[in-house]
């Protein structure tokens, strides 16, 4: 799909507000102790966060799993986003796979509450990119 500059800039706000949305659903997900679930919606976060950023710099948005790979090709790789950005939205891609597709796997406090802030940094980064 081609856009023009005032699409385009539609596009990546309503996909930076989706992220910024997400995320202050985290506080009451906390509270009730739904780890599972902050995974999951830290995981979209960043998923809208890098697809805003992407779709801002002209690349096509197409999978879940493209929008990672593209995001380490063009902005870690490059430096412009640091290897720690890249490899917490891999982790995260990963712990919401589990957490979503495996009965088994259940996402502690442990594993999840140390990425929020990361998260919400690397969120706030993108925003600066974009602005």
């Amino acid at each position: 799909m081609s856009l023009n500059e005032e699409e385009r800039k539609i596009i990546v706000g309503l996909e930076y507000e989706k992220a910024q949305a997400i995320m202050a659903q985290i506080e009451g997900l906390k509270s009730l102790g739904y780890w599972d679930n902050i995974a999951n919606r830290l995981y979209y976060a960043l998923f809208h966060a890098v697809s805003a950023l992407l779709i801002h710099d002209k690349h096509a948005v197409n999978t879940h799993r493209g929008v990672v790979v593209l995001f380490g090709q063009h902005y870690v790789r490059t430096g412009i986003f640091d290897m720690a950005d890249g490899k917490l939205y891999s982790q995260l891609q990963t712990m919401r796979e589990k957490g979503d597709y495996n009965c088994i796997y259940q996402t502690s406090e442990e594993e999840v509450l140390p990425m929020i802030e990361p998260a919400m940094n690397l969120i706030k980064k993108i925003g600066e990119y974009i602005a």
